[in-house]
């Protein structure tokens, strides 16, 4: 099968699941053409199955800001000509599902029909979606697309919730190669933080309001009176400067090591002895799977998806929101006793088989089979 795949290129999760995805397709014999304004930064190799398409956004003096729909519609129908695609396949509905919805249009008129599925990844919902100004669009463009699928129950809820919305929503969830993510100790080099046997509690994110990064760094600090321990922060993003303002002001910034944005994620939690999520919403919690994966346990908020993935007293612990004293309580309660930390990180490996790519592809290769005809083997 030729499928279209169209997703933002940066380090938000919707990005790595859609480019992982198609990486695993091609590897599978399907042909896959990536369609965003940059290279996906998960996408470092190419093979024969495997094709990206960069989408020109022309700078007119007449507009104030960039038609970037219009311009990925064309891109769309470009590439779904003369690559011949059997499927388009969005993710995040803003503004790729409301693109792929015009492509369809513009194709059916030149006598081609190539359906397009969409997945909602989290925020698209909750947050930007709701917005009165897009509200409207996605909901029209979720109701017109031929398949839709969600990472988890609890975002199928709320995008029911919050829209009125007539289509079979199929929940596939995220998806990891557990290949990736080993923990071959000789290659962790986790002296190189932790010179002194502290140890190493990381978080990963982009920084923003929703992940409260805050909180992050007030568990740590409770923890670091009983846990000799270092804090690893990697990624970026606008809260940044008020983190590093309150890791001084807790006295902590000693302690506290940014690492900034990295592709190596599973080279991070190779030398992580707890992860901590401690976001106000999260439609899945990709992370803590990628995480989970590397025999991470983790504590984390029970909003959204999370409790989907993270297993409350198998793979780590669950506290409400903002809830830090809970959040510390669980986080010494793990690394003060190194036996039930070794249990902790067996056994939040063997929840993340769960989410195992070989168990989670099989579920879209149904849902495009359905949707194109087109029977796969």
């Amino acid at each position: 099968m030729k499928i279209g795949i169209v997703c933002y290129p940066t380090f938000g999760g919707s990005g790595v699941v859609a480019t992982e995805l198609g990486i695993a397709l091609s590897e599978k014999g399907h042909q896959v053409h990536f369609i965003s304004y940059s290279q996906p930064f998960r996408l470092e190799g190419f093979s024969g199955n495997l094709f990206y398409h960069e989408v020109p956004v022309a700078n007119y003096p007449l507009f104030e800001y960039l038609p970037y729909e219009i311009s990925l519609t064309s891109k769309l129908v470009d590439v779904a000509m003369h690559q011949q695609l059997d499927l388009l396949h969005v993710h995040y509905a803003i503004p790729h599902a409301s693109a792929a919805f015009m492509a369809r249009e513009i194709l059916k008129a030149r006598g081609r029909n190539v359906p397009y599925i969409t997945t909602l990844h989290g925020t698209d919902i909750t947050l930007v979606g709701r917005d009165p100004s897009y509200k409207p669009v996605i909901e029209f463009a979720i109701n017109q697309s031929d398949g839709v699928t969600a990472v988890s129950n609890s975002l199928r809820e709320d995008t029911l919730r919050y829209f009125d919305v007539n289509r079979e929503i199929h929940v596939i969830p995220n998806f990891i190669d557990l290949e990736n993510y080993q923990r071959p100790s000789d290659k962790c080099y986790k002296n190189m933080y932790s010179p002194n046997g502290e140890k190493v509690i990381t978080h990963i994110s982009n920084f923003r309001p929703v992940k409260r990064i805050a909180d992050v760094v007030r568990v740590f600090e409770k923890v670091r009176k009983t846990i000799p321990s270092k804090l690893l922060l990697a990624g970026d993003g606008p809260d940044r400067a008020m983190v590093e303002n309150l890791a001084r002001e807790l006295g902590v910034i000693q302690d506290v090591i940014f690492v900034g944005k990295t592709k190596a994620i599973e080279r991070i939690l190779c030398m992580s002895d707890l992860f901590l999520l401690t976001s106000e919403s999260e439609s899945f919690g990709l992370s803590a799977l990628e995480a989970m994966a590397s025999g991470v346990p983790v504590i984390s908020t029970d909003t959204g998806g999370i409790p989907e993935v993270n297993q409350q007293g198998y793979s780590g612990y669950l506290s409400h929101v903002g809830d830090i004293d809970s959040m510390a309580t669980n986080a010494i309660h793990l690394l003060s006793d190194e036996s039930r930390l070794a249990q902790f990180s067996a056994q939040a490996r063997k929840r993340a088989e769960q989410f195992h790519f070989a168990n989670v592809l099989p579920q879209y290769e149904a849902l495009y089979s359905k949707v194109t005809g087109i029977a796969l083997n």
